[in-house]
């Protein structure tokens, strides 16, 4: 056997077998619930067959290709190639925004072939490679001004190209990439400061601008009051009143000015200032009806009564987790956030084995984004989050989506397993 043979052989004898069945299973559990989101009795077999669960089988089975591909690569073409695949999809990310197809008022798919491709889905990845590529050396430091100012204009840059096909929801997963720069070393002042200004934008959404500030400064008074030393807490006071004012302001300028009319529905109906079932709020309502009526153990699959008449729309993609509620009841969703924890784990219990910082960096950006769409996934079908339209990682229909996630998952083991047999 030649010494190529005998590695290739190697890598895909130690590739990780918790995190590879893990992924298998949640691509069956999709398929599964796909089939039965558009599962409908009066149907023959052949007529089913054209919907989205073939359509599904097929994304999982080019994903698998996919996988077997990058098992076949050397590790070290991922970390040579990183920037030129960042910026193949950023192009593509902001080309789709000016001619690429309209859907849900998004502008986010090339037609292919009566496919749509979704760049924006592949730029996660892109960015993931990128971040990586840039604190691949130890010696890299974020204390750092100029690298970072790189990493933010690395992540910078795909938002803007994302708000330009206005998919906010894909968007907002890159503020998980501050777990990333956490791990490797960031301040934990910005994170501070990120959930601060979550706090003044859902108070100012609550009540208004004027409400937000009052409370801002009457805490600043406080503050300055309780002190011993006045003047010089007055003075750091300042470095908080002054961005916090800002992002008041900035709040109510997105939210009246960039946000489409529907997705400030969404957030009004979220926030309780507007009761509309029959209007913004009907799909989280009826989801929520769905999920309920699962109970303990669920209906049975196949048998769920507001997946088979259509009450609730979008379910196969954006409300995939209402299936499962409704035919697995509180157990089979149970099952499956336990299933995606041990994934998240596994893949951070990988990076933090990665002989080298690429990989450890990698492996955390692809879990900070397994976590931010699960998160936001399943928060917005249960109510807590607003509706932002972004799937449930390996579960829903999509084909962008689907080989994205494999493939980031596919490089972790392809990482892994270089790591374990010394053939990186």
């Amino acid at each position: 056997m030649s010494g190529t043979a005998r590695r290739q052989q190697s890598v895909f004898q130690y590739v990780d077998k918790p995190l590879l069945l893990s992924y298998i299973a949640l691509c069956l559990l999709g398929l599964l619930t796909i089939y039965s989101s558009v599962y409908d009795a009066g149907q023959d077999w052949m007529n089913q067959e054209r919907g989205n669960a073939m359509k599904q089988l097929a994304f999982v089975g080019i994903s698998w290709i996919c996988i077997i591909i990058v098992l076949s690569l050397d590790a070290r073409f991922f970390e040579g190639l990183a920037p030129i695949f960042y910026l193949i999809f950023l192009f593509l990310s902001i080309l789709v925004a000016f001619v690429g197809n309209e859907i849900n008022g998004a502008r986010a798919w090339f037609s292919i072939g009566g496919f749509g491709l979704q760049p924006g889905e592949f730029l996660k990845l892109g960015t993931i490679l990128m971040i990586a590529f840039l604190l691949r050396e130890k010696s890299t430091q974020l204390r750092s001004q100029s690298i970072k100012n790189t990493l933010f204009f690395v992540v910078l840059l795909p938002v803007v190209s994302l708000l330009l096909q206005k998919d906010t929801g894909s968007a907002l997963v890159y503020a998980s990439f501050l777990l990333v720069l956490y791990r490797e070393g960031m301040s934990p002042l910005l994170m501070q400061l990120g959930i601060w200004a979550l706090i003044l934008g859902v108070l100012t959404l609550l009540f208004d601008e004027k409400i937000s500030a009052g409370i801002v400064l009457g805490l600043s008074f406080l503050y300055v009051a309780l002190s011993s030393q006045r003047w010089k807490t007055f003075l750091r006071s300042l470095s908080y009143i002054i961005p916090s004012l800002l992002m008041i302001a900035s709040v109510e300028f997105a939210y009246e000015n960039v946000l489409q009319p529907h997705q400030k529905k969404r957030i009004d109906v979220l926030l309780g200032k507007v009761d509309d079932v029959k209007g913004a709020g009907y799909n989280v309502h009826q989801s929520l009806i769905a999920i309920g009526s699962g109970g303990l153990l669920g209906k049975g699959y196949l048998e769920g009564t507001q997946t088979k008449f259509d009450f609730v729309p979008e379910q196969s993609t954006d409300f995939i987790f209402c299936t499962i509620g409704e035919e697995f009841g509180f157990v089979g969703s149970i099952f499956l956030l336990l299933l995606y924890l041990f994934v998240l784990f596994r893949i951070f219990e990988l990076s933090e084995m990665q002989g080298n910082r690429f990989g450890r960096v990698y492996g955390y950006g692809v879990a900070s984004v397994l976590f931010a769409h699960i998160v936001v996934n399943i928060g917005m079908t249960i109510g807590l989050l607003p509706v932002i339209g972004i799937p449930l990682p390996l579960l829903s229909y999509g084909g962008s989506s689907q080989i994205a996630f494999g493939l980031m998952i596919g490089i972790m083991l392809r990482l892994d397993s270089g790591r374990r047999t010394g053939l990186n």
